[in-house]
């Protein structure tokens, strides 16, 4: 078979090849998202729109990895079981709590009384003494470790060290997670737990985000139904609004969607409101040769640019790709799966190039089937399949565009070039569906 990793160029019976349609839809978008300023509480989903550069290192002062006591690493790194250590203990340090304990005496014998950390000196000046000290709290200056509490013998005025250790340990050092002006967070970044978490650790109340991409889904056909109500001879309930709109929410989109009976005034009026109101506008169905196929004219109507017309794949050979006012419109099949996999195949890009955030972009990798396909396809064919620890299967009994059931075992697509045939232990090429 040919090598997985190639995709090769070229046009078949005038359709064009994929990865040219793409771009043609991309050297289009120019319209960048407007920001706004959101409380981070709700910000879970978006898109940053600015570059977030630390205002402070974190953490900001030394502070325990453990509950324990602070000490100078050279009075205890010899202390064992055999032969422990006994220190003065001159103050106690807990989170959140300001710090404030006896000063050590100085070389004549006299005390200074009670300082606070900050005022208390270099290392040599806390030799011999140590700090009752909580995880979390600041180690005070002249400390350069802290002793677990269980390698102690939890004394209060002084305490007795059973184990040794090295320079900074159980010591997080300043700036040790964040650092004082790196970028910690890019534009183009979507914010996830993590991110959320690291934003709050700066302190960032509110943060500027791109506004939520606008969507419009307009599924065509007067067979269309809304579910919940009755059919009647001959309908079916619209499905793939419902697949694509959990999508773009679940991405964090505003996604809108409407149905159109097969009604030419009808489809014109409703695609030209969808393009002053959207980013991007995704229509269902009516996009093939049928007499009840109106896309085509709908589109030459309106005045929308071409960018392409047919495309070299299965299922979504009459893909249509057009442009109006610089708003993207995707045509895609009324079948379920022809529609899904090239939502997939298209909007993710096209997501990724207006939010500026590559964690949509498709992943793509390789892996080995495991599963029988002895079918050699005309077109370059996308497979729903299952992929796994480096393997892929194929639970699904049926490929035909129009089933959507056999989905839920899958979680990815096979991109098996054309007239390619494969065998159990063949590497082939698989895009992860998001999830």
């Amino acid at each position: 078979m040919k090598d997985p990793g190639t995709v090769l160029f070229f046009r078949k019976d005038n359709y064009m090849e994929l990865e040219e349609a793409l771009k043609g839809l991309l050297d289009g978008i120019r319209n960048p998202l407007s920001k706004e300023e959101i409380l981070l509480s709700e910000a879970g989903g978006r898109i940053l729109a600015d570059a977030v550069v630390a205002p402070f290192s974190v953490p900001s002062f030394p502070k325990s990895a453990m509950d324990g006591y602070a000490v100078c690493s050279e009075d205890v790194k010899a202390a064992s079981g055999d032969d422990p250590v006994r220190l003065k203990v001159i103050g106690e340090s807990l989170a959140g709590v300001p710090l404030r304990m006896e000063k050590p005496e100085d070389k004549t014998g006299n005390k200074t009384g009670n300082k606070t950390g900050n005022e208390i000196g270099s290392a040599a000046d806390m030799r011999g003494t140590a700090v009752r000290i909580m995880t979390g709290a600041k180690i005070p200056e002249g400390y350069d470790s802290v002793i677990r509490q269980e390698d102690t013998d939890y004394g209060e005025e002084t305490v007795t060290i059973y184990r040794g250790v090295e320079a900074y340990t159980n010591y997080c050092r300043v700036g040790e997670d964040i650092r004082e002006g790196d970028v910690v967070l890019p534009a183009g970044t979507r914010i996830g737990r993590i991110e959320s978490g690291m934003l709050a650790s700066l302190g960032f109340r509110k943060v500027q985000v791109l506004r939520p991409l606008r969507v419009t889904i307009l599924s065509t056909g007067s067979e269309l139904k809304e579910p919940g109500t009755p059919l009647g001879e001959g309908e079916i309930y619209n499905s793939i609004s419902y697949t694509l709109s959990c999508s773009l929410k679940n991405a964090g989109f505003s996604a809108v969607s409407g149905i159109c009976a097969d009604d030419l005034d009808e489809i014109i009026q409703a695609v030209e409101k969808a393009v002053e109101e959207s980013d991007m506008v995704i229509t269902t169905g009516g996009v093939s040769v049928g007499k009840k196929d109106l896309l085509p004219e709908v589109l030459e109507r309106i005045g929308a640019e071409t960018v392409f017309s047919g495309i070299n794949i299965q299922p979504g050979t009459p893909t249509k790709g057009s442009r109006k006012n610089g708003v993207p419109i995707l045509c895609l099949s009324g079948n379920p799966f022809a529609a899904l996999v090239n939502f997939d195949l298209y909007f993710w890009e096209i997501a990724a190039k207006l939010t500026g955030c590559a964690s949509f972009l498709p992943v793509r990798e390789t892996a080995v089937l495991c599963s029988e396909y002895p079918k050699r396809n005309k077109r370059r064919r996308f497979i729903r399949a299952k992929a796994s620890d480096g393997k892929v299967t194929l639970p699904a009994k049926s490929h035909a565009s129009s089933v959507l059931g056999n989905l839920l075992d899958c979680n990815c697509y096979i991109d098996l070039p054309e007239e390619t045939e494969v065998r159990p232990g063949d590497t082939v090429r698989i895009i992860h569906m998001p999830e």
